[in-house]
């Protein structure tokens, strides 16, 4: 099983995915060890002052102002765990609890935070051992960390609360840690405030959210150019002069990716035959340039979520010269921002998408396609109401693209008077994600199926493997009414599981 080695200096992304998608196993570097274990010296040595030093020898948020003596600090950290742990709602899914007790473990690594070694170890057998602490939707703002969240996930290594086993099992966490010989551990000074303050949640939903959208952009330009293709448009538009005039990066990538796409296609440039137009519709011209400036919002969320993944964040921090000091490095406004943003994005690529389903199916648009893409018309009803259902999910996603981010709940009596909403953000991405996939998956059935109405005409070589591939996962081509909703299941799975890039690549090489 592939190994994750957290050092220091923070981790990646495909560290990131490796460990909450593929289960990897993680281990400290000595580096990281020592770094915590110095950083533990500082933290005692500042413990022991008469002098108020927030999380270690003071209550927390607007409870600061009360100095905590040294015989109740135990307790003080166990109780930040206990009383923070109040989340509410369905669980989250167990790729994003391991995404977040990883890349708190990542902060924990860097030796700014204060925690001993112990600590940072129980965490990491947590991971190794499959045991997932029981994480709730509802209960993060955003800001001082995703509080509630994190809070469920210390409060397992304490041995207390509920985990899902290997097995896929919720029992006690005690019970799970003791199955799998894990200690549970006993919290001393800042080590309950360094478990719980961070942006981690938010984060490694990011990171998985960028990872999918890569694979969904790329796949939207497939089915943006089999719908152009189906509807004998002109690839004119899409030539590399045209798009070096306006050099946006991602307008580019796109483009390239259509006309590799319809390469050698027999089905483009009949738009001057039998119902001449000088421009195709805007759906389909300007299919790169909407897609485009999706990857390049991509390519900012990318780069802020690099700089979050190298970032030790926590209050207070133990810095390089032995300082200890507050600071507002929690608050989760650069991750949510990008959030929203991506959530922008993705229900305007759904909305373009959804306008070409839409021209394929209408007899006065499609350019000689039978109305719906029916058997016969009238009798059938064809793809009529798998529209309805694309429409819907673009419904959802524009009321998904409003920005969490632009709200704030001043919380904890007006001391955290402004928060980033991030994990809210991140949550609605995620969905946003998921009906994404549904939409290109519905233009992916209408474009196939139109282009194999096109009888007489020779779709590119690409086409034909998408085609040929799709076929083979147990979708169906044009012909009667029959039960859709297998056919538009496999299609969205075709395209979730990369086998529709998959397909396109065997014969393009890898697109951009």
């Amino acid at each position: 099983m592939h190994t994750v080695v957290v050092g220091t200096s923070g981790v990646t992304a495909s560290d990131v995915l490796a460990v909450a998608r593929d289960g990897a196993r993680v281990e400290l570097s000595e580096e990281a060890v020592a770094a915590l274990a110095a950083s533990r010296e500082i933290l005692d040595a500042l413990a022991a002052k008469p002098d108020p030093v927030y999380g270690v020898s003071t209550g927390f948020g607007a409870l600061a102002t009360r100095h905590i003596s040294p015989d109740l600090r135990a307790q003080l950290q166990r109780n930040i765990v206990r009383s923070h742990a109040a989340g509410m709602g369905p669980r989250v899914e167990r790729e994003v609890v391991r995404a977040l007790m990883f890349l708190r473990l990542k902060t924990l690594c860097s030796g700014r935070t204060g925690v001993r070694p112990e600590v940072a170890r129980t965490m990491a057998d947590v991971l190794n051992a499959g045991i997932t602490p029981v994480v709730h939707e509802y209960g993060s703002l955003g800001c001082s960390g995703d509080l509630a969240p994190l809070s469920h996930c210390a409060l397992a290594l304490m041995g207390e609360g509920e985990a899902e086993g290997p097995d896929g099992s919720v029992r006690p966490a005690g019970d799970l840690l003791a199955k799998h010989g894990i200690r549970p551990v006993e919290l001393r000074e800042k080590e309950g405030l360094a478990l719980l303050n961070g942006t981690d949640g938010m984060l490694g939903m990011l990171v998985m959210a960028l990872a999918d959208l890569d694979l969904l952009y790329r796949s939207a330009d497939v089915t943006a150019a089999l719908s152009l293709e189906a509807l004998l448009g002109t690839d004119k538009v899409l030539a590399p002069e045209l798009h070096a005039i306006r050099p946006h990066p991602g307008q580019a990538a796109s483009a390239a990716n259509m006309l590799a796409v319809l390469e050698g296609s027999g089905l483009t440039g009949h738009h001057q035959d039998d119902a001449p137009r000088v421009q195709d519709a805007y759906s389909v011209r300007c299919a790169p340039q909407v897609a485009g400036a999706g990857r390049d919002t991509l390519a900012h969320a990318r780069l802020v979520a690099e700089r979050e993944l190298a970032a030790a964040v926590d209050n207070p921090v133990v810095l390089a010269d032995g300082r200890v000091e507050s600071n507002g490095n929690f608050h989760g406004a650069p991750v949510a921002y990008v959030l929203d943003f991506l959530a922008i994005a993705v229900a305007d690529l759904a909305s373009v998408t959804e306008r070409r389903t839409d021209r394929l199916l209408d007899k006065n648009r499609s350019h000689g396609l039978p109305p719906f893409l029916a058997d016969d018309a009238g009798v059938d009803s064809g793809l009529m109401i798998a529209q309805y259902t694309q429409a819907a999910l673009v419904g959802e996603l524009k009321r998904l693209a409003v920005p969490a981010s632009a709200d704030s709940i001043p919380s904890s009596a007006m001391q955290e008077d402004h928060v980033s909403m991030g994990w809210s953000a991140a949550r609605k991405l995620r969905t946003a994600v998921d009906g994404l996939t549904r939409v290109v998956a519905v233009e992916l059935y209408a474009a196939a199926r139109a282009v194999e109405l096109r009888e007489g005409l020779t779709p590119a070589p690409a086409t034909r493997a998408v085609l040929k591939a799709l076929r083979e996962a147990g979708v169906g081509g044009p012909g009667p009414d029959r039960y859709l909703a297998p056919d538009l299941a496999a299609a969205e799975t075709f395209v979730r599981d990369g086998r529709l890039v998959e397909a396109v690549e065997r014969v393009t090489g890898p697109l951009r």
